[in-house]
């Protein structure tokens, strides 16, 4: 089958499309004919390993020394089962399914094998299996961060998100409003009508103006992007207040309720798939450029 190899760290040059053996699924597992994926911004961290200080040598563990020890990434999926083992009881074949495979990867292939006790589920009802791809990576992670934050807990919260217009910051934003929260938006003048038009109330051209001099104070401040700290953003917080970020040591976990509450929310017209471009899997190393380049509003997804 066709799949997409990353034999070392690097630029996107370093991803090759090659012929890889089609797996065989073991007696709990179900056979995925892939038909969309999405390249993220985990996507490109890992096949660059663009880490710095400790965090670079935690990556190495983690992924392994010289070169991913797992070749095919990608970590997002939609498509079709194909065939099941003689254990499995939840799936059959033909079903349309989406979901997610964490530090197992595999997902830059043709075809993929999973347990059918992982995060996976049969896709909304009403969506592509490319919207179906693109609302798992950044609706998890918002769902993984603003729960850790007590969104919801509260009535009326303040909530800003730094880099909301990126795969996780789209998400955060619509679940924010999911909880009935206000949502302050800091993104680039490019991003502000998008944001606008996912719900956010106020929006911050972080070019124009200093976001932590916007003189609120927040219950959350969600840093989305990974790039500014608590340090930074101390001044933003209520008494109490929680900063949480993607750019840390903690990594959002994969759960088949979380893909239960994104489905709802998309079923009910309460989440958006949000793609800015779409490429086949033979063009997959100008989609890693184009995520590389830093422009990306949303999701990159990647077709079968």
């Amino acid at each position: 089958m066709k799949g997409v190899v990353c034999s070392t760290y690097g630029p996107p040059e370093v991803l090759k499309i090659t012929d890889i053996p089609k797996p065989d699924p073991k007696s709990n597992e179900l056979l995925i004919r892939i038909k969309a994926t999405t390249v993220n911004s985990g996507d490109v961290r890992v096949r660059s390993l663009d880490v710095e200080g400790f965090m670079r040598v935690v990556m190495r563990v983690v992924l392994g020394f010289t070169k991913p020890r797992k070749p095919v990434l990608g970590t997002v999926c939609s498509g079709i089962v194909e065939a099941v083992g003689d254990k499995v009881t939840l799936f059959k074949p033909g079903d349309e399914v989406f979901g997610m495979t964490g530090f197992n990867f595999g997902t830059y292939a043709e075809y993929i094998a999973l347990p059918e006790t992982s995060p996976v589920l049969l896709k909304p009802s009403g969506a592509s299996f490319e919207s179906a791809a693109a609302i798992v990576f950044g609706g998890s992670s918002a769902l993984y961060f603003l729960e850790k934050a007590k969104l919801g807990t509260e009535p009326d919260q303040n909530v800003l998100i730094y880099g909301a217009t990126g795969s996780v910051g789209t998400s955060a934003i619509q679940v924010a409003k999911y909880h009935k929260a206000k949502v302050t938006a800091v993104c680039s003048a490019a991003g502000t009508e998008l944001a606008k038009s996912l719900g956010a109330d106020t929006l911050i051209d972080y070019q124009q103006q200093d976001f932590k001099e916007c003189g609120e104070k927040f219950d959350i401040v969600f840093d989305a992007v990974g790039k500014t700290n608590q340090k930074e953003c101390k001044g933003l917080l209520k008494p109490g207040g929680v900063f949480v970020t993607v750019g840390g040591m903690d990594v959002a976990s994969e759960t088949k309720e979380m893909l239960e509450t994104l489905s709802k929310m998309f079923q009910e017209g309460l989440l958006k798939d949000v793609i800015d471009k779409t490429y086949s899997i033979d063009q997959i190393v100008e989609a890693h450029r184009y995520v590389d380049s830093g422009h990306k509003k949303g999701n990159v997804v990647i077709t079968l």
